[in-house]
């Protein structure tokens, strides 16, 4: 038994597979859009973007703005949608307001507010004989958030004031 007040050890499966979530919620509603790949590099970050705005309904002539961190995969899509204007991201364009924030501001993104929440009642200090054990876990987590709820909205309020 390790000695009273040190840090809790759980044991994990060695693995190098991984799998990527992106997520998108509403903060005033607290709706959760998830989109999963096995990777995250700047071509499914665009799959995720248009898979997102085909499950979302927009009136014409509207947009979502979309807060975006600086990862590095995220910071080649946007260049490309919105400083090059590359015509193959005219959908994407046409449909989402894409904000910037400020380095080393994570706790602006209300994404973030749905990850760290997530980790802490999914994740931490949980052991998960393998990856399809913990998408299963997660995918059944991220299910109770489809549609509004207080919950993640709650976790957003400072953007809704």
């Amino acid at each position: 038994m390790p000695p009273k007040g040190s840090k809790p050890r759980i044991s994990s499966s060695p693995s190098q597979h991984k799998v990527a979530y992106s997520g998108f919620v509403f903060p005033g509603t607290g709706e959760l859009i998830i989109n999963k790949s096995e990777v995250f590099n700047h071509e499914t970050v665009i799959a995720s973007l248009r898979e997102f705005l085909r499950k979302v309904y927009l009136p014409e002539n509207r947009k979502v703005a979309l807060i975006r961190d600086n990862a590095p995969w995220h910071k080649k899509v946007f260049r490309r949608i919105e400083t090059e204007d590359q015509p193959e991201y005219a959908d994407i364009r046409e449909k989402l307001t894409l904000i910037r924030l400020p380095p080393y501001s994570p706790d602006l993104n209300p994404i973030e507010q749905c990850w760290r929440v997530t980790r802490r009642e999914v994740a931490h200090n949980r052991y998960f004989s393998d990856l399809q054990t913990m998408e299963r876990a997660l995918d059944k987590y991220f299910k109770e958030f489809k549609l509004p709820n207080e919950k993640l909205r709650s976790l957003c309020t400072f953007f809704h004031k």
